[in-house]
C-alpha cells in the first residue's frame, strides 16, 4: 500500500506541481503524518523532494528534475484505471497487451530503490481469476465495442438472444459494465428507440462503417444511475415472477453461509436456533438446492419440500444400509 501511495505522491507533485501536505492527504485519503513519512522516504531514496513552509510554501520537485512519470500517455493511463476499477483487461487482447506496457512503463520510471518492492511483488502475488472448472467465457468482439464506446460512433451488431434467435441492431454504444466477470453493453438501439442492454458474449460481430458516424450521450445520461435502476428493476421482476419462500432452521456459525448463498427474506431468533425464511425462486430450483444444505440446515416450509427432502434422505438410507 505504501509503494502505490509513494507512487501516487509523486505523480500529483509532478502533475499538478507544488501541493500542500494537506492537499496531498485529501487527495490521497490519508493523514498528513502519514504524508510527511511518505515525504521523508522519498527524500531518503533520493528523489528531490523540496518542502517548504508559509502562504506560498508546499511540496515540489527541485527545478529540473522529473519522476519521468510522464512518459505514460492517455492510453496507459485508461488502462490503469478500467484495472483499478476491477475490470479485466488481461490476457492476449489488445487491452491486455496495453496494460502490460503501461505497468513496464511505470515499473521503468520507479527510482532505483523501488526496484526490489516491485520485483518482490511479483514474486510473491500472482492474481488468477479464471474459473475453477470452465474458462473464460470468450468475447470476440468486446475490443471493436470499446473502441466504439471509448470513439462514440454508430456500430452495426449481430445479436443472439438467449433462446439463439439472431438480429441485426443499429445502436449507440453509450457504456460498459461488468458485473460478476460478464460484460454488458449499454446503447440505444435505433429500432427500439430506446436504452437497452445486450450481454458482449451474445454479440456475434460487429459492423463499423467506412465513415464513422459519430453520436453524443445525452447529458443527462449516467451510466451508473441507469445500470442501478435497471439492477433493481431486474431484482424485482425476479421476485415478482420467481418467488418461492423456504424457512429454514440453523445455528449462526451456518446463517452466515446461508446468507452468502441464497437471499434472506426474513431472520428470527427461536431460542439457540435460528429461522431464516429464504428465496428459493421455484419448487425444482427448491429442490435442486435443498440437498446441498443436507446436514446443516433443517427444511421447516413449506411441508411439500420438507416431504421431498425425507422422501430423498430415506432412498439414501436404503441404499447405504
Amino acid at each position: 500500500m505504501r509503494l502505490h501511495r509513494l507512487i501516487a505522491i509523486l505523480l500529483c507533485i509532478e502533475s499538478r506541481g507544488r501541493m500542500k501536505a494537506k492537499e496531498l492527504a485529501s487527495a490521497l485519503e490519508t493523514s498528513v503524518r502519514s504524508i510527511y513519512r511518505d515525504i521523508d522516504l522519498l527524500a531518503e531514496a533520493g528523489v528531490p523532494i523540496v518542502t517548504a513552509t508559509g502562504p506560498k510554501g508546499g511540496i515540489y520537485l527541485m527545478e529540473g528534475y522529473t519522476a519521468n512519470l510522464k512518459q505514460l500517455n492517455g492510453g496507459d493511463v485508461i488502462q490503469l484505471y478500467l484495472t483499478g476499477m476491477g475490470i479485466y483487461t488481461g490476457g492476449p487482447t489488445e487491452s491486455g497487451l496495453k496494460l502490460k506496457n503501461a505497468l513496464l512503463k511505470l515499473e521503468q520510471t520507479m527510482p532505483h530503490s523501488y526496484q526490489s518492492d516491485i520485483r518482490k511483488a511479483k514474486a510473491r502475488f500472482y492474481f488468477d481469476d479464471t474459473p475453477w472448472w470452465t474458462e473464460r467465457v470468450a468475447i470476440p468482439c468486446l475490443e471493436v465495442v470499446r473502441a466504439a464506446v471509448w470513439g462514440s460512433y454508430k456500430i452495426t451488431i449481430q445479436y443472439r438472444k438467449a433462446d439463439g434467435t439472431r438480429s441485426s441492431r443499429h445502436v449507440h454504444p453509450y457504456g460498459l459494465v461488468v458485473k460478476k466477470g460478464n460484460w454488458y453493453l449499454i446503447a440505444f438501439c435505433e429500432a427500439g428507440q430506446e436504452i437497452r442492454t445486450f450481454k458482449c458474449e451474445r454479440i456475434m460481430a460487429v459492423k463499423v462503417k467506412p465513415s464513422a458516424e459519430f453520436f453524443e450521450v445525452p447529458v443527462d445520461f449516467s451510466l451508473e444511475n441507469h445500470w442501478m435502476k435497471q439492477e433493481a428493476a431486474f431484482k424485482q421482476l425476479c421476485r415478482e415472477k420467481e418467488y418461492y419462500p423456504v424457512v429454514l432452521r440453523t445455528n449462526e456459525a451456518q446463517a452466515g453461509v446461508v446468507a452468502k448463498r441464497l437471499e434472506i427474506l426474513q431472520s428470527a431468533q427461536e431460542g439457540s436456533h435460528l429461522l431464516l425464511t429464504v428465496n428459493m425462486y421455484s419448487y425444482e430450483a427448491a429442490c435442486r438446492e435443498a440437498m446441498d444444505w443436507i446436514g446443516r440446515v433443517e427444511i421447516v416450509e413449506p411441508a411439500t419440500l420438507r416431504h421431498f427432502v425425507k422422501g430423498q434422505i430415506s432412498q439414501l438410507q436404503k441404499i447405504y444400509v
